[in-house]
């Protein structure tokens, strides 16, 4: 991984950037077009948002004055979304898609996900997004938030493996078997909230091998990210952190570091237990 355009290969032989850009909790409006836009400017070639966030339209509009201003065709762009889970069910993630494509104004999408396991729900929301692999709607499909049950569950009936599992993934929750699952199975491990929402900012542990590297505690936790495997995809709207960001490239972790940072994981989340979905 030596720059933000470097991919890893899906299961499926489709490429996907290492790092992108997320937009959980921003809304519509300029700042969040402007994210996207400056993003794109800046080189990131990810962009990660879902049907429950509310900011498609906007997320859309980021991207298509992105392509212009950075001079590149949509197909240097991977773009997620994801069907919420009142709309899991075989007809309703079809039409599902329809909206996202609409309000994204694309004619497709890279990566189309389950955005929960929601018991009972989940198998026939996945046929459909096959249905769309199958027709060449969406270059590749996967689900978020699946533990490994879900997962085993799911491939048992399934036709097509699942190529991303996206996760909420930081140094307090690092889903080591999870991410060993995944790994055998060729599916992706993906990060959302890689930096727990800011709560790991001023851990001494971080800040000390941040100072060794003259970096953010920030941009050490991306860097174990990616020396880690996992694509990893932190929110910002500023332009500033935005390329802050993405500065991690130019320096290494040894092991005894990547060790130090995982010996803080607690198994504490920040959002929701997949196995508890009540929403």
């Amino acid at each position: 991984m030596k720059n933000l355009q470097d991919t890893t290969i899906l299961n499926n032989g489709v490429k996907m950037p290492w790092f992108g850009i997320g937009v959980f909790k921003v809304e519509e409006g300029p700042e969040l077009v402007n994210a996207v836009k400056t993003a794109i400017k800046h080189g990131y070639r990810c962009v990660d948002t879902a049907a429950i966030y509310g900011n498609e339209e906007g997320v859309g509009q980021g991207i298509h004055e992105g392509i212009e201003v950075a001079e590149i065709s949509r197909e240097e762009l991977f773009v997620t979304s994801k069907v919420w889970n009142s709309d899991l069910g075989y007809e309703s993630t079809l039409a599902a898609y329809e909206t996202s494509l609409q309000k994204l104004g694309l004619e497709y999408l890279d990566l189309y996900l389950i955005h929960w396991p929601v018991d009972g729900k989940y198998k026939e929301a996945w046929r459909a997004l096959e249905t769309l692999y199958k027709e060449g709607r969406v270059k590749a499909i996967g689900v978020s938030n699946f533990q490994i049950h879900h997962l085993e569950d799911l491939m048992n009936d399934a036709e097509i493996k699942p190529v991303i599992n996206q996760v909420e993934y930081h140094p307090r929750l690092t889903q080591k078997a999870l991410q060993e699952f995944c790994r055998e199975h060729d599916i992706q491990l993906e990060a959302w909230s890689p930096l727990m929402q800011g709560q790991l900012l001023d851990n001494p542990v971080l800040k000390d091998i941040a100072s060794k590297y003259h970096k953010s505690a920030a941009q050490i936790i991306l860097r174990w990210d990616l020396q880690n495997g996992v694509v990893t995809i932190p929110k910002s709207t500023k332009e500033h952190r935005i390329i802050e960001n993405a500065s991690v490239f130019d320096f290494t972790l040894t092991k005894d570091e990547m060790d130090r940072i995982d010996q803080l994981n607690q198994n504490h989340r920040v959002g929701p237990d997949p196995d508890h979905i009540d929403f």
